[in-house]
């Protein structure tokens, strides 16, 4: 089991299951969302279960998806693709060590100029 949290704390979940490996995206909504690229692991939504969340806000970002975030303070914590039984991780919000590796990037040319895309296995221009 994995536990993950947003930066105050008021958001606290654990992950039960298996992870998947990382993958960074690199679309514009992503980029926008957290100033960079967004990087995350997909656990299966019977497997997440929420300790504290309070404060979690969804924003509507598309017509396929939502974004959850920390209402106090501001993290980057979940994308949830509509109609799908999983949840996309933020990374870098579990606790300690992950034990997870990059396994890849989408929406690569889309990609900011003020940085080079490394590591992983594939380069996709889209969502798989």
């Amino acid at each position: 089991m994995k536990t993950g949290s947003c930066l105050c704390g008021e958001v606290a979940f654990e992950m039960r299951g298996p992870l998947e490996p990382v993958t960074a995206c690199h679309c514009t909504q992503c980029r926008k969302q957290t100033g960079n690229y967004w990087a995350s692991t997909t656990s299966a939504d019977a497997d997440l279960r929420f300790i504290r969340k309070d404060t979690l806000a969804w924003y509507r970002a598309s017509d396929m998806a939502q974004r959850g975030f920390c209402k106090n303070c501001g993290s980057t914590l979940f994308w949830k693709a509509d109609g799908r039984d999983t949840t996309s991780i933020c990374a870098g919000a579990i606790d300690g060590t992950t034990g997870l590796k990059l396994e890849g990037h989408i929406f690569c040319d889309n990609a900011g100029d003020y940085y080079e895309i490394a590591g992983g296995d594939y380069k996709l221009s889209q969502w798989r």
